[in-house]
C-alpha cells in the first residue's frame, strides 16, 4: 500500500524547517547544551492551558500540575497532595488528608484551597469529563483536611480525583472569573514560566516541590502537530523525547529511540445518531459490516496496533474474560447512494490514514464518502456538536478516571459530555446507572462489560483499533515515564 522508502525521503526534507525549534532564554543556542529537556508534543493547546479541558492532560504530562490521587499503572488510586483518605458508610462522603506541599507562587497548599479550587472544578462549564453525572461538594475540615460530598455514593471518587482536570491549583490561579491560569501556580516538579500561543511553552525547576528536586534544570516544549516532524525533531538531535512517533516513522528510527507500550487507547469510528443518514439503524449495521479491521491494524497501523475487539483491549487483563457478545437485531440497510460525510484530525498522523481506507470500504458497500480532515483544535469541537455524519478518533478509554464505567458515562450516555456519536438510547443509560451503584471493583468490571455490549449492539460506535503508544527517546535520556493511561511523560528523575 505504501513505500517505506518514499516516507522516509518525504519526511528528511522537513529536517531542515526545525532548526532552531527549541532555543530558549536559558538555552539560546537550543542545542540542549545546559542539560535542558527538550519535549515534543502532538496537540498544542486549545484553551490556553486552561486545566478544564483537554489541555490539562499535556499539563500533567509536563508535571506541572497534580491533583489529590494519581493513579498506578494497574488504574488504583494512591496519593499525590492528598496522603490518605477515608470514606463514610454512605459512600457519599470522603475526608482527604492533605501533604505539606507548596504551591509554585510560593504559598502553601491549604484545605481552604484545595476545597476552593475543586469548587471551581465542579462549577466549571461545560461539566468537565471527569465529573460526567456527579455533583461534587469540597469543603475544609480545619487546615490539612478536605471534605468532598457527592449527591450519590460514588466508590471510585479516588480514582476520579485524579483526573488532571482536578487539578489543585493556588488561589492566584483563579484571580479572573474568566479563565483559569496555571502559570505558576501548579504544585508539580516544573513550572510554566513563558507560553508562545500554541506553539511554544518555557518550564524550569520548581525548587519547593515536595517530592523532591527535578534532575534537570527546566523543559523547553514544543508543540507539532505534524507528526513526521516530530519524528525528525528526535531524528535530528534537536529533540530529547517525542510523544505519538507516527507508525510510519517507527521503523527509520534507530531502535533504542523507540519506546512502544500498550495503552487503553482506541481508535473508534463513531457514527452521529441524531442527524443525518446514521439516524438509521440500518444504515449504521451496514457500516459496521463493511468495515475489515484486521485491514487497518496490519496495514495502517503496521502491526503496531490490534484488531478492535471492544471498547476495551488487550491493554487491560480483565476486559476479555468478561466480554459478552452484543446482541445486533437490526439487519445491514442496503447503503447504494447514501452520502456521508467522514471526519478526523491530522495530529496522529495514521488517522487520516484510517479514514481514507474506511472511505474505500464504506465506497464498496455502497456508501458515497466525502472526507474533511482538520488540525485537532479545529476539527473536536464540531464533531461533539454533531457536525459530521461519522468521526474517527482516538481515544485512551481509561484516561479520565481510570474507571471503566465512568467513561462510558461520559461517552454515550445522554447527559455524556464527550459523546462523539450523539448517543442517547435508555437500554444503555439503564445499564450505566446499574453499573454505577456497584462498588466491588471486579463485579464493576463486569458490569462495565455489559454496558459495553449494550453500547455496541447499538452501532453507533464501531472499535476498530486499541493502539500502543510509540514514545520517541534520545539515546541520553534516563527515566521517561511511560504511563498506559498517557497522563506522566516527566519527572523529578527524568535527566539527560
Amino acid at each position: 500500500m505504501r513505500s517505506s522508502h518514499r516516507r522516509l525521503a518525504a519526511g528528511l526534507l522537513l529536517v531542515p524547517l526545525l532548526s532552531g525549534c527549541f532555543s530558549s532564554p536559558s538555552d539560546p543556542s537550543g542545542s540542549g547544551q545546559s542539560g535542558r529537556l527538550r519535549v515534543v508534543l502532538a496537540f498544542p493547546p486549545t484553551q490556553n492551558y486552561s486545566p478544564y479541558g483537554q489541555d490539562a492532560y499535556s499539563l500533567s504530562r509536563l508535571g506541572v500540575t497534580e491533583g489529590l490521587t494519581r493513579l498506578d499503572t494497574t488504574g488504583v488510586a494512591v496519593s499525590a497532595l492528598a496522603e490518605s483518605w477515608t470514606s463514610a458508610q454512605d459512600g457519599r462522603s470522603w475526608v482527604f488528608t492533605l501533604r505539606k506541599a507548596k504551591f509554585q507562587d510560593g504559598t502553601d497548599l491549604t484545605a481552604a484551597a484545595a476545597a476552593a479550587a475543586l469548587t471551581s472544578a465542579a462549577q466549571a462549564k461545560p461539566q468537565l469529563t471527569a465529573l460526567s453525572g456527579v455533583l461534587l461538594s469540597a469543603e475544609p475540615v480545619g487546615a490539612n483536611q478536605v471534605r468532598i460530598t457527592t449527591s450519590v455514593p460514588d466508590p471510585v471518587l479516588p480514582q476520579r480525583l485524579s483526573n488532571p482536570s482536578l487539578a489543585v491549583l493556588s488561589p492566584k490561579a483563579y484571580e479572573k472569573k474568566e479563565a483559569v491560569n496555571p502559570v505558576g501556580t501548579g504544585t508539580g516538579p516544573f513550572r510554566i514560566t513563558q507560553t508562545t500561543g500554541a506553539t511554544q511553552a518555557t518550564l524550569e525547576r520548581f525548587g519547593d516541590y515536595w517530592g523532591g528536586l527535578a534532575q534537570v534544570p527546566g523543559i523547553d516544549v514544543k508543540f507539532i502537530a505534524d507528526g513526521t516532524a516530530r519524528a525528525n525533531a528526535l531524528r535530528s538531535g534537536e529533540a530529547d523525547i517525542a510523544e505519538a512517533i507516527p507508525v510510519s516513522q517507527a521503523g527509520s528510527l534507530d531502535k533504542d529511540r523507540v519506546n512502544e507500550m500498550p495503552t487503553a487507547r482506541l481508535t473508534s469510528l463513531h457514527l452521529n445518531t441524531t442527524a443525518g443518514p446514521f439516524t438509521n439503524p440500518a444504515l449504521r449495521a451496514a457500516a459496521r459490516a463493511a468495515i475489515d479491521t484486521s485491514v487497518l491494524a496490519r496495514d495502517v497501523f503496521e502491526g503496531h496496533a490490534d484488531p478492535g475487539q471492544g471498547l476495551f483491549g488487550p491493554a487491560l487483563s480483565w476486559a476479555a474474560g468478561k466480554r459478552t457478545a452484543p446482541a445486533r437485531q437490526v439487519q445491514p440497510a442496503n447503503a447504494q447512494g447514501t452520502t456521508i460525510t467522514l471526519a478526523t484530525y491530522d495530529n496522529r498522523p495514521e488517522l487520516p490514514e484510517t479514514a481514507q481506507v474506511l472511505q474505500q470500504q464504506l465506497q464498496r458497500a455502497g456508501f458515497t464518502v466525502k472526507l474533511e480532515v482538520r488540525e485537532s483544535s479545529r476539527l473536536l469541537t464540531d464533531a461533539l456538536a454533531g457536525k459530521f455524519d461519522a468521526f474517527v478518533g482516538s481515544r485512551n478509554m481509561m484516561l479520565d478516571t481510570g474507571d471503566p464505567v465512568s467513561v462510558l458515562a461520559s461517552d454515550f450516555t445522554c447527559q455524556g459530555t464527550y459523546n462523539m456519536s450523539r448517543l442517547c438510547d435508555k437500554p444503555v443509560d439503564e445499564a450505566v446507572t446499574k453499573a454505577e451503584a456497584v462498588t466491588d471493583p471486579g463485579q464493576r468490571q463486569s458490569a462495565a462489560m455489559a454496558v459495553e455490549a449494550a453500547i455496541l449492539s447499538t452501532d453507533a460506535v464501531i472499535p476498530l483499533v486499541h493502539q500502543k503508544a510509540i514514545v520517541g527517546v534520545g539515546p541520553s535520556v534516563q527515566q521517561v515515564l511511560f504511563d498506559p493511561y498517557e497522563r506522566m511523560f516527566v519527572g523529578t528523575g527524568t535527566r539527560r
